[in-house]
């Protein structure tokens, strides 16, 4: 199930996955969200690259409709924000579609893997508070599909408002106290044991 609102996109076609499907541009994209724009010098100064390979993948991010050009504060600079806060992949039925979503999934894992390493490291020096609230939280559940159906469905209902209520870039709808956080729910049917548990 599917609930695209203001600020949250579901992605479908195989060539827009295929654009995201890239290190280097979704680390952009996370970036442009966090900042809520920046110019390619900037990303390419925050990022260790190059000005131009900046610029060409922001322009990518562009043309598939990750980003769009922000206001700037002068004709010099051409600042990109984010079109949506937050994004879920829903590949069409073809093989190019599910390749670049697979590809893309793998891209995923290894930054989410790599953000909460880095807030292992950072949790013990920070407000006990959020360490009480974050981390990781594990279920193993027999689901039918409808029941799967049933509670993708919840959670995208239960996100989508929170999405909404602070688009990325405006600061202004954001409470002194809120921080970034990056909510990744990962589902993944098991194989069956040999007993069949």
């Amino acid at each position: 199930m599917s609930l695209e609102s203001e600020g949250r996109r579901v992605v479908g076609d195989a060539l827009a996955l295929r654009a995201l499907a890239h290190p280097l541009r979704l680390k952009l994209h996370a970036l442009v969200g966090r900042e809520g724009s920046v110019t390619a010098a900037e990303a390419a100064r925050q990022l260790g690259v190059s000005q131009a390979l900046a610029s060409h993948h922001l322009r990518q991010l562009a043309k598939y409709g990750y980003v769009e050009p922000a206001e700037a504060g002068d004709n010099r600079e051409r600042p990109w924000r984010v079109t949506h806060t937050s994004t879920s992949f829903e590949p069409e039925k073809t093989d190019e579609a599910q390749e670049a979503v697979e590809a893309l999934e793998r891209f995923v894992i290894e930054r989410t893997g790599a953000q909460f390493a880095d807030w292992q490291q950072r949790r013990a020096d920070a407000d006990p508070r959020w360490a009480d609230q974050t981390g990781i939280s594990q279920s193993l559940v027999y689901l039918t599909l409808d029941e799967m159906t049933e509670l993708h469905r919840a959670w995208t209902e239960l996100i989508t408002p929170l999405v909404d209520r602070r688009p990325l870039g405006d600061t202004a709808a954001r409470p002194a106290d809120a921080i970034p956080v990056d909510i990744t729910l990962i589902a993944t049917p098991l194989p069956p044991t040999a007993s069949g548990g």
